[in-house]
């Protein structure tokens, strides 16, 4: 048996096979064979896609459903919207699983309220009591807290300190909650990007005239808040409801349970 490299060399090779005259005339000298060229396929590059993940609240088996059917590859962008930790049962694993996810793709994390208050009770800048009533308890039994918050790895504390405020692209902003309309995405304060809910106030198209894509206030029946210059893709996943990922450019969704099965 011939080897492949041999037959891509005899595929690449210009053929000359006889046309139809001289096969029945026999004319063969008088009628020029003709040229046949095969090529190969061409290998065409992968558009970089950027995905946007909606709150995870310690839901592992929604987080790694999610990510099994968006398969991220290196050269896209992941922009996790913040609130991995608190309510679910497993934001050990989320951080954790997020942490890997750093090293498969361009991971963008944004930074959510509820990160800012372990971050901020851990720090000694706050009362344990404060995060515990959000959620706190069931994270800090994830990482079997003792009593001890050295319990908790140094590495999801240097994850959490580098969350982002806000990431931009050509047509989309992504933020945990919501923003001021009329301010820049640099100058936006921390009340508005981390802790203020859509039920309170919901804000103006952004001056820049791109699309939001924010997560926080969460949409109890499970399906994204489509505003068309505001898109709102928490949909309450640790409460029955669906962890969402979405490509902003295509509008492509993808969903899980909390349990891991996909809608």
């Amino acid at each position: 048996m011939r080897s492949s490299g041999g037959l891509r060399r005899r595929l690449a090779c210009t053929v000359f096979r006889a046309g139809p005259l001289c096969r029945r005339s026999g004319l063969c000298q008088s009628a020029p064979p003709k040229p046949i060229r095969l090529f190969f396929p061409r290998s065409f590059p992968v558009k970089p896609r950027t995905i946007a993940i909606g709150d995870v609240h310690g839901c592992l088996a929604a987080l790694e459903a999610v990510l099994d059917a968006v398969q991220p590859r290196p050269e896209d962008t992941v922009v996790t919207l913040g609130d991995y930790i608190d309510r679910g049962p497993d934001s050990r694993g989320v951080i954790d699983r997020l942490i890997k996810l750093q090293r498969q793709t361009r991971l963008v994390p944004i930074l959510g309220n509820h990160e800012e208050m372990m971050i901020r009770v851990l720090r000694g800048d706050a009362p344990m009591a404060w995060w515990q009533q959000y959620g706190g308890v069931e994270t800090l039994a994830s990482y079997g807290y003792d009593g001890d918050p050295k319990v908790i790895p140094a590495a999801h504390l240097e994850f959490l300190n580098a969350c982002r405020d806000t990431h931009e692209d050509a047509g989309f902003l992504y933020l945990h909650a919501q923003y001021v309309w009329d301010e820049p995405l640099d100058h936006q304060p921390a009340e508005a990007l981390r802790w203020q809910s859509l039920d309170e106030r919901f804000p103006e198209p952004h001056v820049s005239g791109k699309t939001a894509i924010v997560g926080h206030t969460s949409q109890k029946d499970g399906e994204v808040l489509d505003a068309g210059y505001l898109k709102c893709i928490d949909t309450f996943c640790h409460g029955g409801g669906w962890l969402t990922a979405i490509e902003p450019a295509t509008g492509r969704l993808w969903q899980a349970d909390r349990t891991g099965r996909r809608r």
